[in-house]
């Protein structure tokens, strides 16, 4: 599927991205991990979008896909979907990212978008990239009309590229739009949990849950399966022009709900900073 034709135009200007496409030597890259933020939190691990560009090989990257904002910026615990066109030698980084917080006033979403104090292109904990050179090009569009199943959308696109792949891992990357219906999306609340987290119930209670409405722009990370670095095969946030977002889980209206998206293989996968001790709590 083409880049330059008019829907993935429109898909363009309602994410307000940087640049035309996703297209251009696209890599992956699997940042830090659950670990340093589950059981307790490792607030001293903050990475920078420019360095991940540089350690991926590809400066001057477009980078989407879904990580932890940097506390040690916003003083709170957010949800970050990073849209960024990295620094190069000849160009300084654009920084075209959301947050999704709690609100302190009445405990909803608050959906920001980057402001001027926000145009360091920090993040903390852990994130999963998609990088590229931001061409427009040729593209994987998929549609779906209605749920079926008890999996999400990336959940089915995960389990289709295993089941044709197997052993050999295959990872993609994008975004996708929720057209119409309403997704179960989490917030993480501003203050990191006092004690620990340590089965996915105590994770599930220490999470704000909310139903938010079509249209989500949503930004996957998917790898068919982990050949042993201790990946994370799913990941994926959103945000809206309606002032919602945060981390994708699933439809709550499979009768009617609609997917619309673009994805393209990655070529290379980088694993940065990979945790010394790990676990799969809290890897939904």
């Amino acid at each position: 599927y083409d880049c330059n034709t008019h829907l993935f135009h429109k898909l363009y200007l309602l994410t307000g991205s940087i640049l035309p496409g996703i297209c251009g030597k696209p890599r992956i890259a699997d940042v830090g991990g659950v670990p340093y933020l589950i059981p307790t939190v490792q607030k001293e691990k903050v990475y920078d979008l420019n360095k991940v560009a540089k350690d991926i090989e590809l400066p001057g990257a477009f980078i989407l896909g879904a990580g932890a904002a940097s506390s040690k910026i916003l003083g709170v615990n957010a949800e970050l979907i990073p849209i960024v066109q990295t620094k190069s030698e000849k160009k300084p980084a654009v920084n075209g990212s959301y947050i999704a917080q709690i609100n302190p006033a009445d405990k909803g979403c608050l959906l920001e978008k980057y402001s001027s104090k926000y145009t360091d292109c920090e993040f903390g904990l852990l994130a999963n990239l998609y990088a590229s050179e931001g061409q427009p090009g040729k593209v994987i569009e998929v549609k779906a009309n209605g749920r079926t199943g008890e999996l999400n959308f990336v959940s089915c696109l995960r389990q289709i590229l295993e089941k044709r792949y197997g052993e050999k891992p295959v990872g993609m990357g994008g975004t996708f739009i929720i057209q119409k219906g309403k997704a179960k999306i989490h917030i993480m609340p501003p203050e990191f949990s006092a004690c620990p987290l340590n089965t996915d119930e105590d994770v599930n209670n220490w999470l704000k849950f909310f139903e938010m409405k079509a249209p989500l722009i949503c930004q996957p990370i998917i790898v068919s399966r982990d050949p042993g670095f201790d990946l994370r095969v799913e990941h994926t946030h959103c945000f809206s022009p309606h002032g919602e977002g945060g981390h994708y889980h699933q439809d709550t209206s499979p009768d009617s709900v609609q997917y619309l998206g673009y994805l393209l293989p990655a070529e290379l996968l980088f694993r940065i900073d990979r945790p010394p001790e790990t676990h799969l709590v809290g890897r939904d």
